[in-house]
Formats: C-alpha cells, structure tokens, sequence
C-alpha cells in the first residue's frame, strides 16, 4: 500500500490535467472546472515535477501536449471513464448480476432469445436484459455492457472485443421451389427471378448484387420486394414470396425445420461477420464476463 502511495501523482492535480489536456487549453479547463487559470497551472505544474517528465509545451499562451502528455491523458482518461462507469452504477443500485446486451433485432430474434434459456441453465446468477435495435450502436444513448451488431457498422468509440463468423446463401421455402416443378435451377437464373431484399441505411449489409457478383452473375436492375425489416423479410420468405439471402446464424433453425431449404450449393463464408463490443473503456462485471464467454464457447464455430 506504501508503494502504491508513493507512485500515485497528487490526486488533486488528475482533474485539472484531464480537463486541459482535453481542452488543450488552461483558459478553456479554468472556465469548465470553475478554477483560475493560474490554477489550473500550477496543478499541472505540480503533476509535471512529480512525474519528472513535461506534458504541455507551452508557446505564445498557447498549450499543446507532448508525447508523454497525450500517453498519460490516455491513461487518465481510462482511468476516469472507469470510475465514472462504476459509479454510475453505484448510484443506480444496479444488481451486479444484470448485464445488458445490445444486439441487432434479427440476432436478437433469430439466435439469442433461442438460446438464452441455455445461458441460464449454465449461469442462473446472470440476468440479461435484452435490449433489440435497428441502429447502429453509435445511435445507442443508454449505457449497455456487451453489444453485438454487424462488423461494417458503426461502432464510435465502443471497444471491440472479439467478432464472429456467418455464412450467407439463398434460401426459400419449399413451396415455393416446388412451384418450378421439374425445371432444374441454376445460381445464374437467380438474376432473372423474384428476389426478396432487405435494405438497410446505411447499406452495411450484403445485397443480392454484392453477393451474385461473387460467382459472376450481374444483377441489373433489382426486381422483386424490399423490406426495411430483415425479420419481415424472412417471414416473407417462408410464405413463399421468392428467394432471400440468409445468414447462417439466423437460419439454421428454419432449415432445421423445413420451413426453409437451400435450393443451391453455394455459401460465402465472412469470418468476421459480426463484432462484439463493451461500452468505451468501461470495466466489466463478473456477469458481464461470464456472458461474453458463453457467447464465445456457444456461437463459435
């Protein structure tokens, strides 16, 4: 405990340095920490000499942070955002044991509400809060602990931890490809038959063009029906709309159970289809932990 002391900076100097180093200004920090300027400079002074190390230089009343300046802000900051994070939680009377988890609707329709009855068998401690979005996480105002979503959306400042792979593939309900009775498909007629479309903005997920350009085939101008709603769109499909693109992970229990086949051999595999994220730089929880390692073991491939 001595030592940690001894090697701990004067804990009245971290605000002020945070603030101008985030500022990049000591006027700026003054107004925002309601201090003088004068000190906010002597703190900072003080937090130099005891580090033995500048962390501004200062030219013509301007300040700008030196290498060791900029680590040591990141550092701080870290820090802070940790603090803040718990006690956020603190003051909340949150229960420990609740983890919220963000997930895009069709993961969260499709594969995680399936499964998370085999979560709490596992872990009956953990309460999960599930929370479904449409939006990219960066549309996300209320605080989550875990967040998964498609790697090509926008993530900000959110940690990624680890991603996951897919698969994707045409698929339709059986009625439907019988209707074509003994007519052999090939992957190329795709490009002439009625296609279910899932658009999204922005355009972050793979589209029949994206993926029949793969194997040669150009699409043209796209015909069939678009939904704004990949969930929509698959129950469309096992009406027998037309064919759609399916992602694995949402699939597989519709094929298991014959309201969808795969009427063609062809699969693009996406090693990193979809990423796992923690909020910013927040400390996660033993439950928190423990459901990201489920997630890992359960929906490896």
């Amino acid at each position: 405990m001595d030592n940690f002391k001894r090697s701990l900076p004067p804990l009245s100097s971290l605000v002020p340095f945070e603030a101008a180093a985030r500022l990049e200004s000591f006027s700026k920090a003054s107004e925002e920490l309601h201090l003088t300027q004068a000190a906010i400079s002597k703190q900072v002074r003080a937090l130099e000499e005891f580090l033995g190390v500048a962390l501004f230089t200062r030219r013509n009343r301007a300040v700008f942070l030196t290498a060791a300046g900029v680590e040591f802000r990141d550092t701080v900051r870290t820090a802070f955002l940790g603090i803040a994070s718990q006690a956020e939680d603190l003051k909340k009377g949150r229960d420990n044991s609740e983890v919220v988890l963000v997930a895009q609707l069709c993961e969260a329709f499709y594969w995680l509400t399936p499964n998370i009855p085999a979560l709490h068998n596992k872990h009956p401690e953990i309460e999960v809060r599930l929370n479904a979005s449409t939006q990219p996480i960066t549309e996300t105002a209320d605080k989550f602990d875990i967040a998964i979503q498609t790697s090509g959306r926008a993530s900000g400042d959110h940690t990624r931890l680890f991603t996951l792979s897919d698969e994707i593939y045409p698929v339709c309900s059986p009625r439907y490809l019988a209707s074509f009775g003994s007519t052999s498909l090939a992957l190329a007629d795709l490009a002439n038959l009625p296609l279910l479309h899932h658009v999204a903005v922005p355009q972050d997920w793979s589209t029949w063009n994206d993926w029949l350009l793969e194997y040669g085939i150009k699409l043209g101008d796209p015909k069939g029906k678009f939904f704004d709603s990949y969930p929509v769109m698959m129950q469309a499909c096992v009406a027998g709309f037309g064919f759609a693109l399916g992602w694995r992970r949402t699939t597989e229990r519709m094929l298991a159970s014959g309201e969808l086949v795969r009427p063609f051999a062809q699969s693009t595999h996406l090693p990193q289809a979809l990423s796992v994220y923690k909020w910013r730089d927040a400390n996660l929880g033993p439950a928190a932990r423990q459901l990201l390692e489920w997630l890992k073991s359960s929906f490896a491939d």
